[in-house]
């Protein structure tokens, strides 16, 4: 899956937890033209990963909620864990999205596990 196919399933993810999402909602979002939306919303669709209807209102496909969920976690995973580093906010959140779409499954499972490690050392201390 090309990156940018990625970036927008995670968009329409954060934006689907607020409410309905149309391509104008994507737009805004990302700061792109409708017109660079609707095309890469007709390649989602053609790949089978979103539907629209026909009030325009975008969802997922099974296949698009799995893949959009699995890239929303891993960016949410890298950017704590390079929080917890002392990565500035604003750095952290763009590293992980850079490298959320690289990474091998293998190295970010342990990269999670880690993560989840920390997690409770830190709630027993």
């Amino acid at each position: 899956m090309r990156e940018s196919a990625e970036m927008y399933l995670e968009t329409i993810l954060v934006l689907s937890k607020k409410g309905p999402v149309r391509s104008i909602d994507i737009a805004n979002h990302t700061g792109y033209t409708r017109p660079t939306i609707s095309q890469q919303m007709k390649r989602l669709r053609e790949k089978g990963l979103i539907l629209m209807d026909e009030d325009n209102l975008i969802t997922f496909t099974k296949k698009g909620q799995a893949l959009a969920e699995r890239v929303y976690e891993r960016h949410q995973v890298l950017t704590a864990l390079l929080l917890r580093l002392g990565v500035d906010e604003e750095t952290a959140v763009a590293d992980a999205c850079r490298v959320e779409h690289y990474i091998s499954q293998t190295t970010f499972d342990l990269l999670k596990d880690l993560h989840h490690r920390l997690e409770a050392v830190e709630k027993t201390q």
